[in-house]
């Protein structure tokens, strides 16, 4: 099962924040849950739970998970990281979004 890819600009500066959490037992969790302005809330957050039936990907240092169903959505999307005037902060982009809202935080 695929799920997202991290660009090697996300992978560094999660690798940076895993690094400051000094934890080595966490992972970069990332997931979709129902909610927002658009029906579906994309998440990320540093766990140190794995389930059995997560699914995998490692980036450089960063350990990702997802649930599978969450993976499925997430196939063929990718996290960047943007540090610029104009934008800053991790994007998702997920070309199986049918629509997003005008945050760039929820979609369908």
């Amino acid at each position: 099962t695929s799920m997202i890819v991290l660009t090697d600009t996300a992978s560094s500066k999660v690798a940076e924040l895993l690094a400051q959490e000094g934890d080595e037992g966490l992972v970069l969790r990332v997931g979709v849950r129902p909610g927002g302005c658009a029906g579906m809330n994309y998440e990320m957050y540093f766990d140190s739970a794995i389930a059995d039936d997560d699914v995998q990907k490692t980036f450089g240092d960063v350990h990702v998970v997802a649930d599978a169903t969450s993976a499925g959505l997430l196939d063929g999307a990718k996290l960047d990281y943007y540090d610029g005037l104009g934008e800053s902060g991790f994007k998702i982009t997920n070309q199986k979004a049918q629509k997003t809202c005008g945050c760039g935080q929820s979609f369908c």
